[in-house]
């Protein structure tokens, strides 16, 4: 690099800043309700790696007078592609031995990553980024790898032409900038409130403008012009907007939420601009803020920052798989998983990124002939050779596995029950909705208020053997006319069927992923068409917690007039399950109108009662479920 480019300055505190970056990604994924805003690490990177990328080839202009494109796209390969294909091949073999549900599109996943095409193969598939309850996938964050990738592709070349054509640095400098506002643009043009922005957060379109952003600071603020000099005044003012826009960063990794209105609309532009206000400070080197970012942690990490970034969604993912009780101990595991990210990370950085950066691939005959050579000078070290080509040839059989075209087309029993439920659950609505419309529907209701009453009063005998809550003649009574709006999630969905055979007048809107945020809006659309009864069930908390602000909104939205029954979480693989439980426990003492069910303490004991993600009840566990929520209601009522 010193011999290509002869004003070439290493920046010590750009380690720092990948630092910054990467720490912030590795804890929104790790608490993504406690850092929700941890997500906007990758910005930092798409800015830096603008920088970083135009600011090498802007030198190469000016020194060369041109760009030799090739051998850029043979750096890049050299620094990039040895990571990426080790993390790939590694974590398609382990999902080939370990976790075969995940084998689904494999080779495509497989495929799309190597090309650098994986965020668009995310926005076909309409992949969410932000599902954090549903199977993930090791993969799902590479998509930013993809759009920096397709950036290598075309940027030399469109820089190239924008030197070649306009030549001034101002009216590039706009060129650049103005492609940058225009993709921000799209972004809010394409958001839309109350659907999920994975396509928005996924498309290059609308993400490009980080890079670009990155780009246009390099062309007036190149590193090799920057003055070591400079009046005290210039250097305190360059200081406290570093300084300044630093902390703002900080503060936005706790404040901006992913699904958040304002990112989509502005929010992550105006963070990329931070992004680049921190960036120019530290590149100067007449201000402080680059010694400031400058140490051996900061180096050490941020020199792997990009084995930290590949490998944390695989360590995360398989860890996850194999330990079942996250929620017990969330920090205790969460810094286990860091280690093992950290741990793997250098393993990468020193035998596999830095040596095979470096290594001269003209002498790759040459190599492979000394490797199986009988007496060869690499001795046991060959075998390393063998494990490697042992991870390929797995990876490959998984990648080409039929059963990788088989199953997503398997549907769970989990899944079938709820799909079966909701048929059951439509049909049921609109016989109670009817039921003071016609006589006909409401003979409906009549009809299935009697069948459901029987086969409640059948299953409430029938399990009584079993433990489960009895419910006396009377509670039985009172149950067929009790009216009763229920909001939830998947695990009401999963119960709906059964709860509804107890309580024959029950209104279910039950949907698989919903959480507290989105129950909002769902409630409060039901309360606009009057089909808030006067008892509300509530079933929140599976696929993430909520704000003091979201439980107020809930509530305000109820009424103080109305009970409230809400059950609490059973979802032991989550490390929010504590945090949801504890926040329903402090908010019944606020709201005299609240009530917990507390499920979690009556069903923890008992794995036999759910499905393998120990989180929905199953054909057993309902009958559990529907007689302890019902008897719950009763005696509340």
């Amino acid at each position: 690099m010193n011999q290509r480019l002869k004003k070439h300055r290493y920046i010590t505190g750009f380690d720092g800043v990948r630092t910054l970056a990467v720490v912030a990604v590795i804890m929104y994924h790790l608490m993504p309700y406690n850092i929700q805003g941890g997500y906007l690490g990758v910005p930092i990177f798409f800015v830096l790696s603008g920088y970083l990328i135009t600011d090498l080839l802007n030198q190469e202009w000016h020194q060369n007078g041109k760009i030799d494109v090739w051998a850029f796209y043979q750096r890049r390969i050299r620094r990039l592609y040895p990571g990426l294909v080790t993390m790939v091949v590694a974590t398609a073999a382990y999902i080939t031995l370990f976790q075969r549900n995940l084998l689904f599109n494999l080779r495509a996943v497989v495929v799309t990553n190597f090309l650098y095409v994986y965020n668009w193969l995310q926005v076909h598939q309409g992949q969410s980024y932000f599902d954090r309850f549903g199977t993930q996938s090791p993969f799902v964050h590479l998509w930013s790898l993809s759009i920096e990738g397709q950036f290598y592709l075309f940027w030399p070349l469109i820089l190239l032409f924008l030197w070649v054509v306009v030549r001034r640095r101002q009216p590039i400098f706009d060129i650049i900038f103005i492609g940058a506002f225009l993709s921000a643009l799209a972004m809010a043009l394409f958001f839309r409130h109350g659907q999920d922005p994975s396509r928005i957060y996924f498309g290059t379109d609308t993400r490009i403008f980080s890079i670009l952003l990155g780009a246009s600071l390099s062309i007036v603020w190149p590193s090799a012009s920057l003055k070591k000099e400079l009046q005290n005044s210039a250097r305190f003012f360059l200081d406290g907007v570093g300084i300044a826009a630093l902390l703002l960063i900080i503060w936005m990794f706790f404040q901006l939420p992913g699904e958040s209105d304002l990112n989509y609309r502005g929010g992550m532009f105006f963070f990329s601009l931070l992004s680049v206000m921190l960036i120019a400070a530290v590149a100067h080197p007449g201000a402080d803020l680059n010694r400031l970012l400058s140490n051996r942690l900061f180096s050490w990490l941020g020199k792997r920052s990009y084995g930290i970034y590949l490998y944390q969604y695989p360590v995360m993912i398989f860890y996850e798989a194999k330990v079942t009780n996250i929620a017990q101990h969330p920090w205790l595991h969460a810094l286990i998983e860091i280690a093992i990210i950290v741990l793997v990370s250098h393993l990468s950085y020193t035998y596999i990124e830095r040596p095979l950066q470096h290594f001269d691939y003209h002498r790759t005959k040459e190599v492979l002939r000394e490797f199986v050579k009988r007496d060869s000078r690499y001795g046991v070290k060959r075998i390393w050779v063998v494990l490697a080509a042992v991870v390929c040839l797995t990876a490959a059989v998984g990648s080409f596995s039929t059963q990788a075209a088989q199953t997503k087309a398997k549907v769970s029993n989990l899944q079938a029950k709820i799909d079966a439920n909701e048929q059951a659950v439509k049909k049921h609505n609109q016989a109670v909705e009817g039921n003071s419309k016609n006589k006909n529907q409401a003979d409906s209701a009549a009809t299935i208020s009697s069948s459901t009453s029987s086969a409640s009063s059948a299953a409430s005998s029938s399990t009584a053997a079993d433990g489960a809550e009895k419910l006396t003649a009377d509670e039985q009574q009172k149950a067929t006319t009790l009216q009763i709006t229920a909001v939830g999630d998947s695990v009401l969905a999963d119960g709906s069927v059964s709860l509804q055979q107890v309580f024959p007048k029950m209104y279910v809107d039950a949907k698989v992923g919903r959480q507290a945020k989105d129950a909002i809006g769902v409630l409060q659309g039901l309360a606009q068409q009057g089909k808030l009864a006067p008892t509300v069930l509530l079933s929140l908390g599976t696929n993430g917690p909520f704000s003091d602000d979201q439980l107020q909104q809930i509530m305000q939205i109820i009424g103080k007039q109305r009970k409230v029954f809400w059950v609490n979480t059973h979802v032991p693989t989550r490390r929010w399950q504590d945090q949801v439980n504890q926040a329903l426990n402090s908010a019944q003492s606020r709201y005299s109108n609240l009530k917990v069910i507390d499920w979690y303490a009556y069903s923890k004991q008992h794995s036999d009662w759910f499905y393998s993600d120990n989180v929905h009840p199953n054909e057993y566990g309902l009958k559990f479920y529907s007689s302890f929520v019902a008897k719950k209601i009763l005696q509340g009522e």
